[in-house]
Protein backbone atom coordinates (compact mmCIF):
# COMPACT_ATOMS: atom_id res chain seq x y z
CA UNK A 1 0.00 0.00 0.00
CA UNK A 2 1.43 3.34 -0.98
CA UNK A 3 1.11 6.58 0.91
CA UNK A 4 -0.97 9.16 -0.97
CA UNK A 5 0.63 12.49 -1.87
CA UNK A 6 -0.03 15.63 0.15
CA UNK A 7 -2.26 16.84 -2.68
CA UNK A 8 -4.76 14.14 -1.69
CA UNK A 9 -5.53 16.30 1.36
CA UNK A 10 -6.15 19.42 -0.72
CA UNK A 11 -9.85 19.82 0.15
CA UNK A 12 -9.57 19.91 3.96
CA UNK A 13 -6.33 21.89 3.86
CA UNK A 14 -7.91 24.48 1.58
CA UNK A 15 -10.90 24.66 3.93
CA UNK A 16 -8.56 25.20 6.87
CA UNK A 17 -6.82 27.98 4.95
CA UNK A 18 -10.18 29.61 4.20
CA UNK A 19 -11.19 29.36 7.86
CA UNK A 20 -7.88 30.91 8.94
CA UNK A 21 -8.51 33.89 6.68
CA UNK A 22 -12.23 34.25 7.41
CA UNK A 23 -12.38 33.45 11.14
CA UNK A 24 -9.04 34.35 12.74
CA UNK A 25 -10.88 35.70 15.81
CA UNK A 26 -12.59 32.39 16.65
CA UNK A 27 -11.16 30.00 19.25
CA UNK A 28 -8.45 27.71 17.88
CA UNK A 29 -9.66 24.11 17.68
CA UNK A 30 -7.77 20.85 17.75
CA UNK A 31 -7.36 19.89 14.10
CA UNK A 32 -7.49 16.54 12.41
CA UNK A 33 -6.71 15.84 8.76
CA UNK A 34 -5.94 12.28 7.77
CA UNK A 35 -5.10 10.20 4.73
CA UNK A 36 -7.68 7.71 6.02
CA UNK A 37 -10.46 10.23 5.22
CA UNK A 38 -8.72 12.61 2.80
CA UNK A 39 -11.71 14.91 2.27
CA UNK A 40 -12.48 15.42 5.99
CA UNK A 41 -11.48 18.25 8.33
CA UNK A 42 -12.31 17.76 12.00
CA UNK A 43 -12.37 20.71 14.38
CA UNK A 44 -12.68 19.61 18.00
CA UNK A 45 -12.98 21.50 21.27
CA UNK A 46 -12.10 19.87 24.59
CA UNK A 47 -13.77 21.32 27.70
CA UNK A 48 -14.96 24.21 25.53
CA UNK A 49 -18.54 23.98 24.32
CA UNK A 50 -18.42 27.76 23.89
CA UNK A 51 -15.76 27.32 21.20
CA UNK A 52 -17.91 24.67 19.51
CA UNK A 53 -20.91 27.02 19.57
CA UNK A 54 -18.89 29.98 18.24
CA UNK A 55 -17.81 27.94 15.23
CA UNK A 56 -21.26 26.41 14.72
CA UNK A 57 -22.81 29.87 14.69
CA UNK A 58 -20.13 31.39 12.41
CA UNK A 59 -20.54 28.56 9.91
CA UNK A 60 -24.33 28.83 9.92
CA UNK A 61 -24.88 25.27 11.09
CA UNK A 62 -28.40 25.02 12.49
CA UNK A 63 -28.61 24.23 16.20
CA UNK A 64 -31.21 21.58 15.37
CA UNK A 65 -28.68 19.63 13.32
CA UNK A 66 -26.32 19.19 16.29
CA UNK A 67 -26.34 15.74 17.85
CA UNK A 68 -25.69 15.18 21.54
CA UNK A 69 -24.61 12.08 23.42
CA UNK A 70 -22.61 11.15 26.48
CA UNK A 71 -19.61 8.85 26.72
CA UNK A 72 -17.12 7.71 29.33
CA UNK A 73 -19.77 6.16 31.58
CA UNK A 74 -21.78 9.37 31.43
CA UNK A 75 -18.86 11.63 32.41
CA UNK A 76 -18.42 13.43 29.08
CA UNK A 77 -21.00 15.21 26.96
CA UNK A 78 -20.35 15.32 23.22
CA UNK A 79 -21.84 17.72 20.68
CA UNK A 80 -21.35 16.95 16.98
CA UNK A 81 -22.25 18.66 13.74
CA UNK A 82 -21.37 17.84 10.15
CA UNK A 83 -21.42 20.04 7.07
CA UNK A 84 -20.05 20.24 3.56
CA UNK A 85 -17.85 23.29 3.01
CA UNK A 86 -15.78 24.30 -0.03
CA UNK A 87 -15.50 20.74 -1.36
CA UNK A 88 -14.58 19.19 1.98
CA UNK A 89 -16.54 17.46 4.71
CA UNK A 90 -16.43 19.20 8.07
CA UNK A 91 -16.88 17.46 11.41
CA UNK A 92 -17.29 19.83 14.35
CA UNK A 93 -17.02 18.22 17.80
CA UNK A 94 -17.25 19.61 21.31
CA UNK A 95 -16.46 17.72 24.53
CA UNK A 96 -17.25 18.78 28.09
CA UNK A 97 -17.43 17.14 31.48
CA UNK A 98 -20.93 16.25 32.56
CA UNK A 99 -21.82 18.14 35.72
CA UNK A 100 -22.07 15.85 38.73
CA UNK A 101 -25.54 15.37 40.20
CA UNK A 102 -26.24 17.70 43.13
CA UNK A 103 -25.92 14.93 45.74
CA UNK A 104 -22.52 13.83 44.43
CA UNK A 105 -21.30 17.43 44.04
CA UNK A 106 -22.38 18.32 47.57
CA UNK A 107 -20.57 15.32 49.02
CA UNK A 108 -17.43 16.12 46.99
CA UNK A 109 -17.52 19.76 48.06
CA UNK A 110 -17.90 18.72 51.68
CA UNK A 111 -14.87 16.41 51.40
CA UNK A 112 -12.76 19.15 49.75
Amino acid sequence: MSTPPLSALAAPLLLLRLFTAEYPHLPAPCLDVSTVYPDLLTLSFHNDLGGFEAWRDALGIAAGSVSHHVQGDGRTQVLEAKADCAGARLHLVGYAKTPAPDAVRSRAEADG
